[in-house]
């Protein structure tokens, strides 16, 4: 193989490697030759016009290519892909290889224009978009079927033929970023432009939003420390700190939001048009035609996908809050237990086994959802969801009702059917400890030493390499192929809702939970950051202009900690106090309060902007602009048509 595509170097001498194919050991050779056919053909003729060249690996059997393209490709893809960069005039427009100049920075021999993140984005793009045209098969597999306008890249994926396809680090790159980002200990911002450049804007949105609500945490830190030393058994005084944590959970959303919108304007995604969902790679059905593209595709009933999920998805969800609950008793079984023993020995040991239901508890929970989310995602896709956005809407969903009972269930039952508020102080503290303690060992130090040990022993490996071909490359892909798979944001955003839970809904009576929730976010801004550059494989770079579905998800669980907090201030001996003849009327004034936050809690959402202003002069002054140019196009096409 390396001898047939020789002529790419001729093509194109300053190839730069940027995106690795693997295909399977045992690939057969006319497969290989048709897909890497397809990948270099022209786009006329069904192919993606990369550049594609094997790599020489030590023992000759591996199937590894790298891609590439040429400049005049990348600018090409970016348009079709609908980049947004900023122009002369320091707007931010959609590119076009025709107005390509107005661009700033632009030159004709300037690689750099387009960042690698986002040269890899359009050959991902290209690659996926490979699309099947009169093949029936894949060639050598007989058993792999094909129809016109199916995805090549999925169906190899989905036969095993293709082993994974991932986007190469730049090393020179990573290593300053690293210094910049985790390389010393410091007190500032990161370098979000950076990470954006470097691994796109979905990530880079994370940690943007992970260094907000850090900051945003603060308030709620340094106002809970003195509650926490100064009023320790004082429910009386946390009122006020339930009050000021109503305001705190709603201000911060909505600037959030603001914050959001001007870095997206910045970096180009907040104007990208939103492209026509393709089918999901798992979708599958009886062949068909779709409706809107004319296309042939698999074609699925919306009624036995309905059926899918009420008749069985649901039920299943109940069955396993159900279990959670169960759970949930045999702790506090274990709780009387523990406060028996206690009681009957008055030693320091027992004071300590007070602790170790919780414990047990908190780390129960933390296996519990980590198998419910693999049994979600299977049933998720079980359902056979055509688009990827409907197959992540219905898990976030399943995910995150099930962690919302099976972390809080047990702090809403100590609150408001035990009424033991010393014991919910207990349970949350010890519940957000461990759990910080344990996401922390698992996502970042866990697969930290594995690769480490990979590493090493690839290493050794190399060593004994004997080639003419460029070591370092070789050793690169090969140490990069063996690392772990960044699978997205979910597990990063869902930790962080979980823990916005234990803040903003029992935070009252326990005003250290912010400390802690600090604490832990600030380790966990360098451990995330050593993951992505250490630990996983650079994962392609995804455009997004929000956090998406967990804007909706906090601003939710903002609502329920309105709720939670104004029924915990009415418990307070202090409002008690108001009412000592009728509860009735506690209860009704406890409801009025509560209904009015919630108004001014929607009342701020709708006034505060959810853009600042400057932008939305620039969004509305683009929008005017293509109007204006539409209108010109309309009547230049009016006056040739009066010509003929």
């Amino acid at each position: 193989m390396a001898e047939s595509w020789s002529f790419l170097d001729t093509f194109e001498p300053d190839f730069r490697p940027l995106v690795v194919i693997e295909l399977a050991k045992g690939a057969k050779e006319e497969t290989i030759e048709w897909f890497t056919k397809r990948v270099v053909d022209k786009k006329a003729n069904g192919g993606a016009q990369l550049l594609v060249k094997p790599l020489v690996t030590e023992n000759g059997d591996e199937n590894i290519y790298l891609v590439g393209a040429s400049h005049l490709r990348l600018l090409l893809g970016a348009e079709t892909v609908g980049l947004v960069k900023e122009c002369n005039d320091n707007s931010m427009r959609t590119f076009t290889y025709s107005s390509r100049k107005t661009f700033k920075d632009f030159a004709d021999d300037n690689h750099n224009f387009l960042t690698m993140a986002e040269s890899q984005y359009i050959i991902k793009h290209e690659l996926e978009n490979l699309r099947a045209k009169d093949e029936k098969i894949i060639p050598g597999y007989p058993q792999a079927k094909l129809y016109p306008g199916k995805s090549i890249v999925r169906r190899l994926l989905t036969s095993g033929i293709l082993v994974q396809i991932f986007p190469l680090h730049d090393r020179e790159e990573l290593k300053k970023l690293r210094h910049s980002w985790y390389g010393r200990v410091k007190v500032g911002y990161q370098p979000l432009d950076e990470i954006r450049c470097y691994f796109g804007e979905t990530i880079a949105l994370y940690f943007g939003f992970l260094e907000y609500f850090t900051f945003a945490l603060i308030p709620m830190a340094v106002i809970g420390i003195p509650y926490y030393v100064f009023a320790w058994e004082d429910y009386d005084k946390y009122v006020m700190f339930a009050t000021f944590n109503l305001l705190w959970s709603t201000v911060i959303l909505e600037v959030w939001k603001r914050i959001c919108a001007i870095m997206t304007y910045r970096w180009g995604t907040l104007l990208m048009k939103r492209q026509f969902e393709e089918p999901r790679p798992g979708f599958h059905g009886v062949l068909g035609i779709n409706p809107i593209t004319g296309r042939e595709e698999p074609v699925y009933s919306s009624i036995k996908r309905q059926i899918r999920i009420y008749l069985v998805s649901v039920p299943f969800v109940c069955l396993c809050l159900y279990f959670s609950l169960y759970v949930m008793m045999i702790y506090f079984d274990l709780e009387q237990w523990a406060l028996d023993y206690h009681e009957e020995n008055e030693s320091n040991f027992s004071s300590l086994m007070l602790f170790v239901p919780s414990i047990i508890y908190a780390v129960v929970i933390e296996i519990m959802n980590r198998i419910y989310r693999y049994a979600a995602e299977f049933l998720t896709s079980w359902e056979n969801h055509r688009l990827e956005s409907s197959y992540q809407n219905h898990l976030i969903l399943k995910v995150l009702v099930f962690n919302f009972l099976n972390c809080f269930a047990s702090l809403f039952y100590i609150a408001f059917v035990l009424f033991d508020m010393k014991l919910l102080r207990q349970s949350l503290a010890t519940l957000l400890i461990t759990s910080q303690i344990l996401n922390q060992f698992a996502e970042s130090l866990l697969p930290y030493w594995l690769q480490k040990r990979q590493k090493k022993r690839l290493k050794k490996r190399m060593c004994s390499l004997k080639t003419d071909t460029d070591l370092s490359l070789v050793e690169q892909v090969n140490l990069e192929r063996e690392m772990g798979t960044y699978f997205g944001t979910f597990d990063d955003y869902l930790e962080l809702f979980l823990q916005f839970g234990y803040v903003s809904l029992f935070s009252c009576v326990y005003p250290l939970a912010a400390v802690f929730a600090v604490l832990n976010n600030i380790t966990e801004i360098y451990s995330d950051a050593l993951k992505m550059c250490r630990v996983y494989k650079r994962p392609f770079a995804e455009p997004t202009a929000n956090i998406g579905v967990w804007q909706l998800a906090f601003e939710t669980m903002s609502v329920i900690s309105v709720v939670t907090n104004c029924i915990l201030i009415g418990m307070s001996p202090q409002v008690n106090a108001l009412f000592p003849d009728s509860k009735m009327d506690l209860m009704l004034t406890v409801a009025l309060v509560e209904h009015l936050l919630l108004a001014i809690k929607f009342i701020m959402a709708f006034v505060i902007p959810d853009k600042p202003r400057d932008i939305q002069i620039k969004l509305a002054k683009l929008e005017f602009e293509s109007l204006e140019a539409l209108k010109q196009q309309q009547m230049k096409l009016a006056a040739e048509s009066l010509k003929e």
